[in-house]
């Protein structure tokens, strides 16, 4: 197989608007479907017309309702493009830009559904790409094939999943394992919001929030979750993990990292405050993991290229995917020169885009030394201190991906790690 027809298919692409680059709709990869920046778009006048409804907007459904319709309308599509449906999503993440946005999409995706949602996360965000936009979702499908299909695991996990929620507690497909994101929220009803295990006792010197809140999660809700699932706790190979206060970053590394002789892939990504179902909470982990009695095995994938945190790879290989830890332009602990602005001189440059080819020059040599390439990305989140910057981004991704069609998020977020930094990626690569 040439490596041109090894490549994953862009489903139903369109422009973006206003730039040379197009978006893909879809990915199908393997078996394997990706439907990455879902909106409630008709992917020309921003949100749909019959979302905005802008000579009478509130007759019939709220608007939060009308631009879930439709974004589940746009994700039938791409998966039907896929070869699939709803039945064979295997996880499911929403952001929101206000929580008064939630209900209503709950609602949308339990008909969508028909009551088997699959594994969810969800938190709220700054902003996104289109004016009055308040969702955006990203999907992965697995195509049924020779017998093997999503399956919804029936365990009870250690926690309550409130009915207006109502996703699976765990679901399998092959050997991969996919779990809800997990909060500190409180195990049983009343016992909140944050579960007493998770609190603070009275008094500043009696144990820091956050290392409090990852550790409930780790020990009380995840470990128990996966081993239910047929996974563990090490064969973990992908994590995202919503933070709401930057200052939290090094606390959380130090409590995550303790938990695992070989972390997974791991992106941290801001979310607005609050961030999460309980205004509380600092803390949402979502995790993709390998069954323990499975062939497919957890790889650590380096590439020459340092992590974003020291203790992290750069990487993890499972099967036919390879999973990126976050990525920033570091290097030796600094953001890269030239995405550094001269202030006698401020306007003679594109720090944004030299930020984005660092990332990707890194990015591809990761996927080098697994014998794939970037032009094989299937899924490509981009979290942006400013949205400004995402035409400059998306012209970049273009070149480095020659033309290919883009299968991208751009989320708006309050904070970076790196003092004056403008993105960070969160990549995954088709690896057969």
């Amino acid at each position: 197989m040439s490596q041109d027809s090894a490549r994953p298919e862009p489903l139903l692409p369109v422009p973006f608007p206003g730039t040379r680059a197009r978006f893909a709709r879809g990915m199908r990869a393997g078996d394997w479907v990706f439907a990455t920046g879902l909106a409630g778009t008709d992917y020309a006048n921003g949100l749909a017309p019959e979302v905005v409804q802008a000579d009478h907007p509130l007759d019939g459904e709220p608007k939060a309702m009308r631009e879930s319709r439709r974004l589940f309308a746009n994700a039938a599509e791409i998966l039907a493009a896929g070869g699939c449906g709803f039945p064979d999503v295997v996880r499911i993440d929403q952001y929101y830009t206000r929580p008064e946005a939630v209900d209503p999409y709950h609602a949308v995706r339990r008909e969508t559904f028909a009551g088997r949602i699959p594994p969810s996360t969800s938190n709220l965000h700054q902003r996104f790409a289109r004016t009055g936009q308040e969702l955006e979702v990203q999907v992965m499908a697995a195509v049924p094939r020779d017998g093997r299909r999503a399956e919804h695991l029936a365990f009870r996990p250690s926690y309550d999943i409130h009915h207006t929620s109502g996703y699976s507690p765990g679901l399998a497909y092959g050997d991969f394992r996919f779990i809800p994101g997990q909060t500190a929220e409180a195990r049983v009803h009343g016992e909140g919001p944050l579960d007493p295990e998770a609190r603070r006792p009275q008094g500043l010197w009696k144990g820091t929030p956050i290392q409090l809140e990852t550790d409930f999660i780790v020990r009380r809700k995840l470990a128990p979750s996966l081993e239910a699932a047929g996974a563990s706790l090490d064969s973990v190979v992908k994590a995202q993990v919503y933070l709401r206060d930057r200052d939290d970053v090094p606390a959380f590394n130090q409590a995550w990292q303790a938990h695992f002789r070989t972390p997974p892939a791991t992106t941290i990504v801001a979310t607005s405050t609050p961030g999460f179902i309980m205004p509380d909470s600092r803390i949402e982990i979502n995790t993709i993991a390998l069954a323990t009695d499975g062939t497919t095995r957890k790889e650590v994938v380096a590439g020459g290229v340092a992590p974003l945190f020291r203790g992290y790879p750069p990487a993890v290989r499972a099967g036919d995917l390879l999973l990126l830890s976050g990525m920033m332009a570091m290097r030796g602990g600094t953001l890269v020169p030239a995405a550094r602005v001269d202030p006698r001189q401020p306007f003679f440059a594109m720090p944004v885009k030299a930020e984005l080819a660092a990332i990707l020059e890194d990015a591809e040599a990761i996927c080098r030394a697994t014998g794939t390439s970037i032009a094989n990305v299937v899924r490509m989140q981009m979290f942006l201190s400013d949205l400004a910057d995402l035409p400059a981004c998306i012209e970049t991704a273009h070149d480095a991906l020659e033309g290919r069609p883009l299968p991208l998020s751009a989320i708006e977020v309050p904070w970076l790690p790196a003092p004056g930094a403008r993105v960070l990626l969160d990549l995954w690569v088709h690896a057969r």
